[in-house]
């Protein structure tokens, strides 16, 4: 048999892209955005935003309280596996589908004749997940920053100077965001290589530098309560915070879908591959941390946990060197979860599900949704306000994240598995393995949903350690009923408004 020509393996470019365009019209979706962001990085940006950098760091005095060393690095061996089960199921889906729209777009596709209602209540807990991930990265870098700058000079942070750290840090991926998809690929990219050099520095240096470490039995079996719950499976269970939270946004991959060159290969396996690489990395940063850890009480009671850990075994200079990796890191996974929480916003818009979906949808000269960033910014802003009051928001804005994102993971998966023979596979199928894989990953993120809805210290009724993110929860689900009967059932299929949609796209923006 002879082998085929290099011109039959590798079709030029625009074949390529054609190719993308007509299956992005056989579902349904009207070609608007600019295609120019590689399989690599695709995989990139969700790699970025699951950021263990990010959530690892920023949570990592969380963990020391609730279940400690025991519960941080077997919890995030079994969260990771759970999670690859659920990548697994939305990869499958994400390729027969990949549209910007992703997940309610997914919903509205497999649910039948209750597709609309199934895509409306997808979409809007997909938003307020996304949302609540901004906030949780950006927030989270701005207490990084004010740490560095508390160990270089006299200034001691404030919640009203973590506030405007805040703030500059989202004006700062704003405007990043305004110049095209090429931008951000780029820093994705850099991001990639940041993290899995930065993650083997501060591993390194914590294991070789000090003199002194903890023994290999606490890094595993050492448990730690403070959060005034007697019950240690209570304790444990609400402590996989750490990784569920970190182990959230790889839905980004088909959130940029419509800008990846082969979308249909190329989202799925970048959804796969961010998670397993986290996966592996982040057991690695857990336990180099913990085995540096010198006076437990004293760090994990500290501001910034990570940075007293660093400051204790290594001294400032090493300190501040480590503070600065994690800070960069945390900035690339802000920047890459605004990027997704526009695209949502700019495909529910284009979807006619929002209230000024006009408005949302327009796109620049760079083919950017310039006004869904902003609005993505402002969002992401308000969530924070709460710190101003309550000291332990950060935790709840966390939650926000995840029982917003999770289970709009599940959706799309659980229908896929109702669906049975009847769902359509793209490329990339899971095969005679997608009904059990989607059943197991939709039990896991209903146990994860009303997990991280509990009270996670005492007192559990008080101002300060409320935990509010299911009342964000049920205010989203009560915002989304209110505006179902105008711009949910009256809206339209999705068809008609993305056609609809390319009239706006050459609109100058606001």
């Amino acid at each position: 048999m002879s082998m085929p020509s290099s011109a039959s393996a590798s079709p030029p470019r625009r074949s390529a892209a054609q190719h993308d365009e007509d299956l992005l019209r056989r579902i349904g979706v009207q070609p608007v955005l600019a295609r120019r962001m590689t399989g690599f990085g695709n995989f990139a940006i969700s790699f970025s935003i699951i950021s263990i950098l990010s959530g690892c760091m920023t949570l990592f005095g969380y963990g020391m309280g609730t279940g400690g060393p025991a519960v941080m690095i077997w919890g995030w061996i079994g969260v990771g596996a759970l999670v690859l089960l659920v990548g697994l199921g939305l990869a499958e889906v994400t390729s027969a589908y990949p549209t910007a729209g992703a997940l309610f777009f997914m919903a509205e596709k497999l649910g039948g004749t209750r597709g609309r209602a199934w895509s409306w209540v997808t979409g809007w807990l997909n938003l307020l997940g996304l949302l609540g991930a901004i906030a949780g990265i950006d927030y989270g870098a701005a207490q990084f920053t004010g740490a560095l700058i508390a160990l270089r000079s006299t200034f001691t942070p404030t919640k009203y100077s973590t506030l405007g750290i805040y703030a500059v840090i989202l004006l700062l991926h704003a405007l990043l965001n305004l110049f095209g998809v090429r931008v951000l690929d780029l820093f994705n990219r850099v991001s990639v290589i940041w993290h899995l050099a930065g993650v083997t520095l501060i591993a390194a240096v914590l294991v070789l530098v000090p003199k002194q470490h903890q023994s290999v039995s606490f890094v595993f079996t050492h448990y730690v309560n403070t959060t005034g719950f007697h019950s240690s499976l209570y304790v444990s269970a609400i402590g996989l915070l750490l990784a569920g939270y970190t182990f959230c946004g790889y839905d980004a991959s088909a959130h940029l879908s419509e800008e990846t060159e082969h979308a249909a290969v190329a989202a799925p396996r970048g959804i796969i591959r961010a998670i397993w690489m986290s996966w592996i990395a982040g057991a690695v940063l857990i336990a180099g941390m913990l085995y540096a850890v010198r006076y437990y009480a004293d760090e994990a009671g500290a501001p910034v946990p990570p940075a007293a850990i660093f400051n204790d075994a290594l001294g400032s200079s090493w300190a501040q060197a480590l503070l600065a990796v994690v800070i960069i890191a945390q900035l690339c996974c802000g920047l890459a979860a605004t990027g997704s929480a526009s695209r949502m916003v700019f495909a529910f818009s284009r979807n006619g599900s929002m209230p000024g979906s006009g408005l949302w949808r327009r796109t620049n000269r760079h083919k950017v949704p310039v006004n869904a960033v902003w609005l993505a910014i402002i969002a992401a802003f308000v969530l924070a306000l709460p710190s101003l009051w309550n000291p332990t928001a950060y935790n709840a804005v966390v939650a926000i994240n995840i029982i917003g994102i999770t289970p709009a993971y599940a959706i799309p998966i659980w229908l896929r598995v109702r669906a049975g023979s009847s769902f359509t596979p793209g490329e990339w199928s899971l095969g005679r393995f997608g009904r059990p894989i989607g059943i197991a990953a939709v039990s896991w993120v209903a146990i994860e949903t009303v997990l991280f809805c509990l009270p996670q210290s005492q007192p559990m009724w008080s101002w300060t350690h409320f935990n509010y993110a299911p009342v964000a929860l049920i205010a989203v689900l009560l915002l989304a009923a209110a505006l179902w009967p105008r711009w949910g059932r009256g809206a339209g299929d999705a068809t008609t408004a993305a056609l609809e949609a390319d009239k706006f796209s050459d609109i100058p923006v606001i």
